[in-house]
């Protein structure tokens, strides 16, 4: 258990004290078009397994059903899951910024499923495979206020080594029908045949995200591999950040939260009488309809992501 987490984000870019805006990378992954009949999400929750996050955020407090620290920040007091970084906070907004009424501020993929946060990830970026999997493990056995369960985890980061502990609980999570995202790394040299894994990401029990320039070409940082699911919008992506702000990121860490909202609207369209075929039905809805991209399937899998 002594392998390192690792975040998956490049600098920031640019600082926004306040927006007025639906971002374009909802329309590149027609995450809208399903908006009304999937009703944005309503009644799934998406755990966030990262840095925690800025829960005073206006375009995120209204969606926040819980959280849990799993660092020793703050005492390691498991009720504080103060983001101290941003990075927790920025992925959040991408999953489920919600619309506000002063129509300020962004929108998140699917504004209104909920949130829980669970910090793995400490204020100096640093986590351990047994942050993760207590996280996970958390996940996999919560229940919210009105009997709600997760039903998607989004985990942008990952270490460089298998575990044991890890994979157990993977799986466990996905044979209760959790649909497992994960992003793909930011260790990528550009060359598809030079394959880079990042776990828990590399799992075949989790759908591994890459990312896409804004012209749908691979990310030149985006890890390459023979696991990789699917690729979503990854580079100068604006969302959520500390002190109420909006800043544009550019990461894997990006891509994966726009698969996990997309997931999250996704389930509002398919059958769950059966949980443990859930993943199973998602994976094939996002196959049936992805956007094939002319080039190497180990630097976009089976292409981007299109949600109808």
């Amino acid at each position: 258990m002594k392998e390192k987490l690792i975040l998956r984000p490049t600098q920031i870019i640019s600082v926004f004290e306040a927006l007025s805006t639906i971002p374009k990378n909802l329309d590149v992954i027609k995450a809208k078009e399903i908006w009304e009949k999937s009703d944005r999400g309503k009644g799934n929750t998406v755990a966030i397994i990262d840095t925690g996050v800025e829960k005073e955020h206006p375009n995120l407090v209204s969606n926040i059903i819980g959280g849990y620290n799993f660092t020793d920040d703050d005492g390691g007091n498991p009720e504080i899951f103060r983001d101290y970084r941003g990075h927790g906070t920025h992925v959040a907004g991408i999953v489920a910024a919600c619309e506000c009424e002063n129509n300020e501020g962004i929108v998140g993929v699917a504004p209104k499923s909920k949130l829980l946060i669970l910090k793995a990830i400490d204020r100096n970026g640093v986590g351990s495979y047994e942050n993760l999997v207590n996280a996970l493990r958390y996940a996999i056995n919560w229940t919210g206020p009105n009997g709600e369960k997760v039903d998607v985890i989004n985990m942008s980061l990952g270490g460089s080594a298998h575990n044991e502990d890890l994979y157990k609980a993977i799986k466990q999570a996905r044979e209760k029908g959790i649909v497992l995202v994960s992003a793909a790394g930011n260790h990528g040299d550009g060359n598809h045949q030079s394959f880079e894994r990042s776990y828990p990401g590399y799992y075949k029990e989790v759908i591994q995200i890459g990312s896409v320039t804004q012209n749908l070409k691979p990310s030149v940082f985006s890890n390459t591999n023979v696991n990789l699911d699917f690729v979503a919008p990854g580079e100068n992506v604006i969302s959520t950040h500390l002190n109420n702000k909006f800043v544009e990121l550019t990461g894997t860490s990006m891509a994966a939260p726009y698969v996990s909202g997309g997931v999250a609207l996704v389930l509002n369209l398919i059958d769950r009488s059966q949980p443990a075929m859930i993943p199973y039905l998602i994976y094939q809805y996002l196959v049936d309809r992805v956007k094939k991209l002319d080039y190497p399937i180990s630097q976009v899998g089976n292409g981007l992501i299109q949600l109808t």
